[in-house]
């Protein structure tokens, strides 16, 4: 078994906050030494990315990360990590060896929200200092032959559509919160419903045309919108949100939920908790894209299941209820 680092593996997104993470992440690494925090800092931009440098760490015993970034390089730093855990045929490790923390600097910072990490970059280097920790649910993600773990919310269909979009724009070096209002108006209005059939933990819940599903463990997606709002990030299970074919008069009057807080009051939804969730397209027709935590990972049949093993987090609460303060790593 390799040596175990005490150190945090810091992974720094070159690419995020339209390129100024770099610059961003000198100001907390100041903070990081005041406070004492020990470290060791790698960068994407070279021959890896954030996954990869992530799983490489944790070959090299390192088991607490600190992701310098938005929610795609959460999303990439856990996938790492996951795929070390289940991808390495080691069986003396496990998620709950693992902590991630979070420096939130990209555009849409969403899973911060759920988990109380403050984008104030002094009160972020604080929480990581003071080692609170928390638990929280991992999903594994089955699209046909493609595989992802997922931190926060995924999506079929216009959900998926709308990261197309944005993803794009990104590309484009355009950000802000606009690009998620922007892309999902222009989906809703060139919106192309499709059938499908939802199955949680066995039973069908929903069949019939829709427009869009989300499957949430946090609450926040999109750069702000709530599409599972009751998502608690330790129940071990997935909130499950469909969208039906509805009338673009009711998608106006019931838009302004998504910001609220209160969409899961909308009549018209078809709403569900579960541990594994699956989206069958009635054909081929039918087959929409699939988004995870942001990322656009394939089209077509669905399997969504919640790991029976979690992974640790800073976070403000001691548990998704704000139960006493954890301990990362114990048991």
């Amino acid at each position: 078994m390799e040596k175990i680092e005490d150190r945090w593996l810091v992974v720094v997104n070159v690419f995020a906050a339209s390129k100024q993470a770099g610059a961003i992440w000198k100001k907390a690494a100041s903070m990081m030494d005041d406070a004492s925090v020990d470290y060791k800092a790698e960068y994407t931009g070279g021959a890896d990315n954030a996954e990869a440098i992530t799983r490489k760490a944790c070959a090299r015993g390192f088991r607490r990360f600190v992701s310098v970034g938005g929610d795609g390089t959460v999303h990439d730093v856990l996938n790492g990590i996951c795929q070390y855990v289940f991808k390495s045929g080691l069986s003396d490790v496990s998620l709950s060896d693992f902590t991630i923390a979070v420096l939130p600097v990209g555009s849409g910072n969403d899973w911060v929200k759920s988990a109380g990490v403050p984008k104030d970059l002094y009160r972020a280097v604080s929480m990581i200092s003071s080692g609170k920790c928390s638990r929280q649910d991992v999903v594994k993600v089955s699209v046909q032959d493609n595989e992802s773990y997922m931190m926060n919310i995924g999506g079929v269909g216009l959900d998926a559509r709308v990261c197309e979009i944005v993803n794009r724009k990104k590309e484009q070096g355009r950000r802000g919160k606009k690009l998620y209002v922007s892309a999902l108006l222009y989906c809703i209005r060139h919106r192309v419903p499709v059938r499908a059939r939802v199955i949680c933990d066995g039973v069908e819940v929903f069949d019939g045309r829709y427009l869009s599903m989300a499957f949430g463990i946090g609450k926040y997606s999109g750069g702000g919108m709530r599409q599972t709002p009751l998502a608690i990030m330790d129940d071990g299970l997935l909130d499950v949100t469909v969208i039906p074919d509805i009338s673009l008069w009711v998608i106006a009057r019931k838009a302004p939920r998504l910001f609220t807080g209160t969409f899961h009051k909308v009549k018209v939804l078809t709403q569900a908790r579960c541990r594994e969730v699956v989206v069958l397209p009635y054909a081929q027709v039918d087959a929409e894209p699939v988004e995870v935590d942001g990322e656009v990972i394939g089209r077509g049949m669905v399997r969504m299941t919640v790991l029976p093993d979690q992974i640790n987090i800073i976070s403000r609460w001691g548990s998704a209820q704000e139960a006493e303060q954890d301990t990362c790593g114990d048991s």
